[in-house]
């Protein structure tokens, strides 16, 4: 399983370092079970999932195989996807549950 960063993550990540190990440890396992771990995500978000780090802090991830089967390829519209292989995925968001969907 191949993991890709999108930039909004990875900022993310450097403004919520007090917890960084956190972070770390659910991405490795949601790259050891993408699918069990996530909750499908629907509306503009469709094709996504999340998953929570803390109770209301969630990673927002697309798993590209699962993506590609459901046809929300289509939908989300990677610009890297016919490059990048099913056994991908792309960490989009990650913050507060409100700011991640951008409620706030």
């Amino acid at each position: 399983m191949e993991a890709k960063f999108e930039k909004a993550f990875l900022k993310a990540v450097k403004k919520h370092a007090s917890i960084k190990k956190d972070i770390e440890k659910k991405v490795r396992q949601i790259m050891a079970h993408p699918i069990e771990l996530g909750e499908p995500l629907k509306g503009n978000f469709r094709g996504y999932y999340s998953c929570p780090v803390r109770r209301n802090f969630i990673i927002i991830y697309l798993y590209c195989e699962v993506c590609r089967k459901k046809r929300d390829n289509e939908f989300v519209a990677c610009s890297d996807c016919e490059i990048t292989p099913d056994a991908t995925i792309k960490f989009v968001l990650l913050g507060p549950h409100d700011a991640a969907y951008g409620i706030s």
